[in-house]
């Protein structure tokens, strides 16, 4: 029996479009180049043509190094098409990791843009494993009808990693099935035929089945930029009228830190996506205050089960600090040490639907710890109201232990990050991992302000229990975030907060 197209990954995201309305823009480059889902879909055909004619076949395994984002959606959607199983690397991990990772991940065909050419020369000699080499740029075939398709459902259809904070990244497995569930985000979300989505660089890996697919499965205008950081985010949005993005919340800090916003016309944003870190009151308001007309929603989720939960926190309907409802095919329960299901309770966060990882590859006894049956079960803690409302309360690593109670970071920031004069607070536990740690916050002032810590100290004491305080305030000029080249901060990054300050902590019985 003849398998369906619609269960190709690069068909029902792109093809199923171009059927659909071959006439509507479907993306737009740099602002310099559009192009129509019928026009795009040919270009990925043609892509598509010329890796079968170097010798890619289905199921091989290609590692794909690319950092220009018009070539990261051709050519992901190529290989999609085709059957070819995408490594997706990040083009700014150090070169000693990208030669591991490609090592490990069992590719015999790479091919890369001519923003890493000058990488790939210096790794090409260490992987002989890779036989076929193939530049982006060259990719190219005359042949626009569609390519044979292969990779259905069930099989994999790529290699995520994870950011790799700490030790090697690991590689998740996601299928065309999964990877298709995860395309279903925006149908969740209220949008317009003339919705518009606005992103950058970071839609290689992840980004890519949770930004550009859901994107044009929905049938929007993908906006794809170089730079996604906060000066290039002020002339995009009013020249492409973007109505939809998907960022972190420290994205605003740096964005409405200063003057430079002002006066920018903003007014087309319409629903505005934040994870990866928590949502504090006081970025809301200032959120609402510069963008009053644009719905703010939190999610959670991870690589190994991306966009699980969302909902809309500016309107009431899902509480500050929750990242709302598991979304349509989803859930999510909170279980205890012995497995057992919480309500109302911190326990560990229970991920499941269609959208969740295979596993991670060439690892079953990692893939054993996190997949439990139908769940995927990652490390971070939170609890669950009655209504099924997920408060994620963060790692159990980041939870910061003083005077024998738990408190996550967030609960600190949060308070820090409301004082005038404050753009962004970062705290951690001093030492790591200890039975009994004291409080270490840094804070970054707004443009044109000076902080004391001791005031600092002294306003927090009003708000934060006696666990909770601060033992030592460091002015910052700026806190690490991790570098995920979307032109913004990333992740904040507390390990490096506690190895750059953590000497100023004076040790001894927590205050």
């Amino acid at each position: 029996m003849a398998r369906s197209p619609y269960g190709n990954y690069g068909h029902a995201i792109l093809t199923a479009g171009a059927l659909r309305t071959p006439d509507r823009v479907a993306l737009t480059y740099c602002g310099e180049q559009s192009f129509t889902y019928d026009q795009l879909n040919r270009i990925v055909n043609r892509r598509a043509h010329a890796l079968l004619a170097a010798g890619v076949e289905p199921g091989q395994r290609v590692a794909a190094l690319l950092n220009e984002t018009l070539q990261v959606a051709e050519v992901y959607l190529a290989q999609a098409k085709i059957g070819a199983i995408t490594a997706a690397l990040n083009p700014y991990w150090p070169v000693e990791t990208l030669r591991a990772v490609v090592e490990r991940s069992g590719c015999t065909a790479f091919v890369y843009d001519s923003t890493v050419e000058e990488v790939v020369e210096r790794i090409r000699p260490d992987l002989p494993a890779v036989t076929t080499w193939i530049s982006a740029a060259g990719l190219q075939h005359e042949d626009e009808s569609e390519p044979p398709l292969a990779g259905h459902h069930d099989d994999p259809l790529a290699l995520y990693y994870t950011s790799g904070t700490t030790g090697l990244p690991k590689a998740v497995v996601h299928t065309h099935a999964s990877s298709l569930a995860t395309a279903q985000i925006w149908l969740d979300v209220p949008r317009a035929d003339d919705s518009v989505f606005g992103t950058g660089a970071i839609i290689w890996g992840i980004g890519f089945p949770a930004i550009v697919g859901p994107a044009l499965y929905a049938g929007m205008r993908l906006v794809l930029e170089q730079d996604w950081g906060p000066a290039n985010f002020l002339k995009v949005v009013p020249r492409e009228k973007v109505t939809h993005v998907s960022q972190i919340p420290s994205f605003y800090a740096a964005l409405l830190g200063g003057d430079d916003h002002a006066g920018v016309d903003l007014s087309s944003l319409r629903v505005i996506m934040l994870g990866g870190e928590p949502l504090t009151a006081p970025m809301l308001q200032k959120i609402k205050e510069r963008l009053p007309e644009a719905g703010v929603y939190s999610y959670y989720g991870q690589t190994e089960a991306p966009y699980t939960c969302m909902g809309r926190v500016d309107d009431g309907s899902t509480p500050l600090g929750a990242s709302g409802r598991a979304r349509t095919g989803n859930a999510v329960r909170i279980t205890g040490p012995a497995g057992e299901r919480l309500v109302g309770q911190t326990g560990e966060i229970n991920l499941a639907g269609p959208h969740r990882m295979a596993g991670y590859d060439g690892e079953p006894g990692q893939t054993a710890d996190v997949l439990r049956g139908d769940w995927y079960v990652g490390g971070d803690l939170g609890s669950l109201s009655p209504e099924g409302v997920l408060r994620v309360l963060g790692r159990r690593e980041d939870a910061i232990l003083k005077s024998g109670r738990w408190t996550q970071p967030s609960t600190v920031e949060e308070a820090a990050a409301a004082l005038d004069g404050v753009a962004e607070a970062g705290a951690t536990g001093v030492p790591e991992g200890a039975s009994e740690q004291r409080v270490l916050l840094a804070v970054v002032p707004r443009a044109g302000h000076s902080l004391d810590p001791a005031k600092i100290a002294l306003a927090l004491a009003d708000t934060l229990a006696p666990h909770q305080r601060p033992d030592t305030i460091v002015v910052a000029d700026a806190l690490p975030h991790f570098q995920d080249a979307s032109g913004g901060p990333g992740k904040l990054l507390r390990r490096e907060i506690r190895e750059t300050y953590g000497h100023l902590v004076e040790h001894g019985d927590p205050a």
